[in-house]
Formats: structure tokens, sequence, C-alpha cells
């Protein structure tokens, strides 16, 4: 009896179970933008759970910002996870582009400091050297998709700090400050959970799932220029990777 009742506490809940399915519908493109999902009493049937236990998985998925909901209309998807892919070019607003999404990001501080010991290791740069690091939000649609830190080696490309300041386009900065191209030398996915911090930007609870990848940017000559970490809201962005 111990042993079932373990096991019982073990198990995913049942509306958690449904809104992982629905979350699925979404994110595979069954139900797009604007879409209207079926009623309660559908989406019972379908699951062989009462009505209760639906609108509890509903009300998960207006919380994530994927469904809203309209008395006696009823609910809606709000948006489906933004396709992004990373490879050895990736370009924020294009890529947005080529999803169909608006893009667009948001300075949340630009700052001149020394380097730690990790950014000096990924920029092929002594410890303490000068680096500029630019935090900001990424938004698809008005919608924020991800957290972002860029760092900027200043001895390598001179005034990139203010050309930030004048353009929220790393790739435009980059280019002022010299680099004509760059590419993406590696890439580290982890899965995390989101901090209060870090929910409060995303519009996400703490504790959500995030995925945060980690890379390193290099110019013509394999000169690292940035070193990069991204905390995507793991409900709203589909990473893909290209070759």
């Amino acid at each position: 009896m111990r042993d079932n009742a373990k096991a019982a506490r073990g198990r995913t809940p049942v509306w958690q179970a449904i809104a992982a399915s629905l979350r699925g519908d979404i994110s595979e493109g069954r139900y797009v933008a604007g879409d209207k999902l079926p009623t309660e009493a559908q989406l019972a049937a379908r699951f062989g759970v009462n009505r209760h236990t639906v609108r509890h998985a509903l009300s998960q998925l207006v919380a994530d910002g994927l469904v809203r909901t309209r008395r006696g209309a009823g609910a809606f998807v709000a948006a489906r996870p933004t396709d992004y892919p990373i490879g050895e070019r990736v370009r924020f607003h294009e890529n947005l582009l080529a999803a169909g999404r608006r893009p667009d990001r948001r300075v949340l501080n630009i700052e001149c400091r020394a380097a730690t010991a990790g950014e000096a290791r990924a920029l092929d740069i002594e410890e303490g050297a000068p680096v500029c690091a630019y935090h900001g939000l990424s938004l698809a649609d008005d919608a924020p998709i991800a957290l972002f830190e860029s760092v900027f080696p200043l001895d390598r490309v001179a005034g990139i700090d203010r050309h930030l300041g004048e353009t929220s386009s790393v790739t435009e900065a980059l280019s002022r400050a010299g680099v004509a191209d760059y590419t993406r030398a590696s890439t580290r996915l982890t899965a995390m959970r989101a901090d209060v911090t870090q929910a409060l930007h995303l519009h996400l609870r703490e504790g959500d799932p995030l995925l945060r990848t980690t890379s390193v940017n290099v110019d013509a000559a394999g000169q690292p220029v940035e070193y990069g970490r991204t905390w995507f809201a793991g409900d709203h962005v589909t990473l893909t990777l290209e070759h």
C-alpha cells in the first residue's frame, strides 16, 4: 500500500499532462495564433477527464502566455513558440523575420568593466582586460522571449559601447567597430529554471523552464569578438540546430 502511495505521488498530475499535450499541439502548428481551441467539454472528452481538470490545464497555458480566454467565447491561441535556428550565422533580426515574427530588442544596460576569468577564457584575452557588457531583452511581436548578455573585448572592437548605444543591433554595432562579418564558433545549450528577476523580465513564474545558450562569435580571422549568453523562455521558443 505504501509503495502504491509513493508511486501515485510521483506521477505527473493529469492537468499538467493535458497542458503539455496542448502546448505540443500549439508548438507543432495544429493550432496557430488566433485559433479557437476545442471547448472544455470537447477537451474533457478527448482526455477522459472532467471539465474542472481541463480548466486547470487551460489556466496554466494562460499563465504561460500561450492561450487567452474570452468570457462566453472560449479559449484562443495567443501565440505559438518562435522557431529560432542556432547555426554558424545567427542573426536575431533575420531569424525572427524568417519565422514570420516582428523582432525588437530592449536595452537594459551597457557597461564597460574588467573581464572575469570565464569571459577572458572565452574571448582569449587576459583576465581583467577591458570589456563591454551589453544586457538586453529580446522580443517577438512585443512579447519577451529571451534575456541576453553579450561581452565584447574593447581592445579588439574599440568603441563598441558607443555603437551599441546608437543601435540595438549587435551586427550593426560590430560593423561600425570594424568587424564586417562574424560567425558562431561554438554554442552550448543548458536547461535551467528561471530566477525571480528572469521571471519578471520574461513574464514567467519563478522556476519556469529556461534554455540557456552560451556561445562565442569570431571574426574572419578567427579572433573572438563576442561572448554571449542568452536565456530563452522555454515555452516561448523552439531552438533548432542548423548544419
